[in-house]
């Protein structure tokens, strides 16, 4: 598995592979088995995010891409969805080792997809890790947002990933929960 920063040429394989994970693609039991995503992320989107360095894939070869991990800049972002728009706002009552959020230097890590064929090989995890070395410089933490009822995000991001709850904030009437890893310092 070969981890890169994504091409704008790679927007429709993302499109597909977003799409197929999406909440509103997936029936309540295959939300709580696999997880999911939610926003909009069609070709377009994933293009222009392709273009700015913000999408991290995992590149399986002749074509195939296992897995994407978006990582940009949450406050630079156009137009961004409620629930980033939500953690953006709760930034400064969530805490990271006595700091609040707001005073730390972070990127938004996520959405982050495995294709269906591809879980359980260590992709997601190759995926965090190159996020962690791409943000070497760049900032502090890593952040990211798990919705309530994520019960697989949880147990990948938490449990095995080892990034620390921040706190929790509502959008909407849904529950989402800050987590957290730290960036390695440069060298």
């Amino acid at each position: 598995m070969r981890y890169r920063y994504a091409v704008e040429a790679d927007a429709p394989a993302l499109a597909g592979l977003f799409a197929a994970n999406h909440h509103d693609a997936l029936t309540e039991e295959q939300r709580a088995e696999q997880g999911f995503v939610q926003g909009a992320f069609g070709a377009e989107t994933l293009r222009g995010m392709a273009r700015d360095r913000e999408l991290l894939v995992a590149d399986a070869g002749q074509g195939r891409l296992a897995g994407l991990l978006a990582l940009s800049v949450a406050r630079d972002m156009g137009d961004p969805p409620a629930a980033v728009l939500g953690l953006l706002h709760a930034q400064d009552g969530l805490d990271w080792q006595g700091r609040p959020l707001g005073e730390v230097p972070w990127l938004l890590y996520g959405p982050v997809v495995v294709d269906a064929a591809f879980r359980g090989h260590g992709v997601a995890r190759g995926l965090f890790g190159t996020a962690l070395d791409a943000a070497v410089g760049r900032a502090e933490l890593l952040v990211a947002f798990i919705e309530a009822g994520n019960a697989p995000s949880w147990k990948v991001h938490v449990d095995a990933f080892g990034m620390t709850p921040l706190g929790e904030y509502v959008v909407d009437g849904r529950t989402y929960t800050a987590v957290a890893a730290a960036v390695p310092v440069a060298p």
